[in-house]
């Protein structure tokens, strides 16, 4: 009340500045150097809503590719009816291709090409096809080491399937747990057995360990000396030529995975596996690959040097034989079933000393 005046006298100098010509400069400045909220979030929603298109344009074109190259792909192996018999039929046609059957196979002789000859000139220039593992001479006996009943069809069935479609190729598997970890082993050795039946796989060719020092127990680490004794001695028993397992991480980072792994890694450091045995390793991916299904295919073929690639009806025997598994059906594996990529695609790769080396230092570190 007594400053009044003073209130007066600080708003009339205060109008003033406003009014003067450089303040209203500096203002208009700043309003130009700062826009209005609304601009700012009408920007913002613009560029989102075209950063959101071209995400989805990506994704489109990433799966029609995909899908296209899955197409291809048994197109150009012939494998339509999902037996490697197919090929070798192919083959003996067109090895045959100057006789008279091969003449009604291509009766143009104008230059046109016959759908026959068009698969033939991809199938050189691309060399791309749904298996790709080294020759069957080299692979005439096949050791898979698992973990645990249930791991053969859940991680590995698009190899199991591919190897025993072979022509004479013996699978066997090697089990090291009965899967005792609920106390249903004997449930779950009779699921095994069926599973691996649905697969291709006889009982006779299937080894289950029920070593108490080999729990079926993500809380018991397995000793690598004593795994590695069971698969030495089961190789030199079998006389294997190749063996295949889990990789250092195991697939799903489970301990008796892994350690499966390091077991087979040191017979290996320790050049004790046999000469003629090969040692291959299943890829490990991150999780968005994992459940990408047919969608990881292109990885696949880009990142990997060998691979098995099952079709619909393929995939679908691997599910069934998963599906033996009733014990260990939730929920979550439902899921699993129709959308990992393991059902559909196996990515391996082979491993040899160095590797070893490598990533031995890795774990040590």
């Amino acid at each position: 009340m007594r400053f009044n005046w003073l209130s007066e006298y600080v708003a009339s100098i205060s109008s003033s500045i406003a009014s003067t010509s450089p303040w209203r400069q500096l203002q208009q400045q700043v309003q130009q150097l700062v826009p209005n909220p609304q601009a700012i979030y009408c920007r913002i929603r613009s560029s989102s809503a075209e950063a959101l298109e071209h995400v989805l344009i990506a994704c489109a074109v990433y799966l029609l590719v995909c899908l296209g190259l899955y197409k291809l792909t048994f197109w150009l192996s012939g494998a339509g009816s999902g037996s490697g018999l197919d090929a070798h039929h192919n083959d003996n046609d067109t090895s045959n291709a100057g006789s008279g059957e091969g003449a009604e196979l291509n009766p143009s002789s104008d230059g046109n090409r016959s759908p026959g000859g068009l698969k033939q000139a991809l199938q050189s220039g691309i060399r791309l096809r749904s298996v790709r593992l080294p020759k069957t001479a080299c692979m005439e006996r096949v050791l898979l080491i698992t973990a645990h009943p249930d791991d053969e069809c859940m991680f590995f069935g698009p190899l199991i399937y591919s190897l025993t479609q072979r022509q004479g190729c013996q699978v066997y598997i090697l089990c090291l747990s009965n899967g005792n970890f609920e106390h249903k082993a004997k449930v779950r050795r009779q699921e095994l057995w069926r599973s691996c039946s649905k697969l291709g796989i006889p009982e006779s060719n299937i080894v289950l360990m029920n070593a108490t020092n080999l729990p079926d127990d993500p809380y018991v680490d397995w000793r690598p000396d004593a795994v590695a004794s069971l698969i030495l001695h089961t190789i030199e028993s079998l006389d294997i030529q190749a063996i295949f397992t889990f990789d250092r991480d195991g697939v799903s980072s489970h301990p008796n995975h892994c350690a499966v792994y390091y077991a087979a890694a040191s017979l290996c450091l320790a050049n004790l596996l046999p000469k003629d045995c090969k040692f291959y390793t299943l890829d490990s991916i991150n999780v968005v690959r994992k459940y990408l299904s047919i969608l990881d295919l292109l990885c696949t073929c880009f990142m990997s040097t060998h691979w098995c690639i099952l079709n619909w009806k393929e995939a679908a025997i691997v599910r069934s034989a998963m599906m033996e598994h009733q014990s260990q059906m939730r929920w979550f594996r439902w899921l699993y079933i129709y959308f990992s990529r393991y059902m559909f695609i196996n990515s391996m790769r082979q491993i040899n000393l160095s590797d070893v080396e490598l990533e031995m230092q890795i774990h040590d570190n």
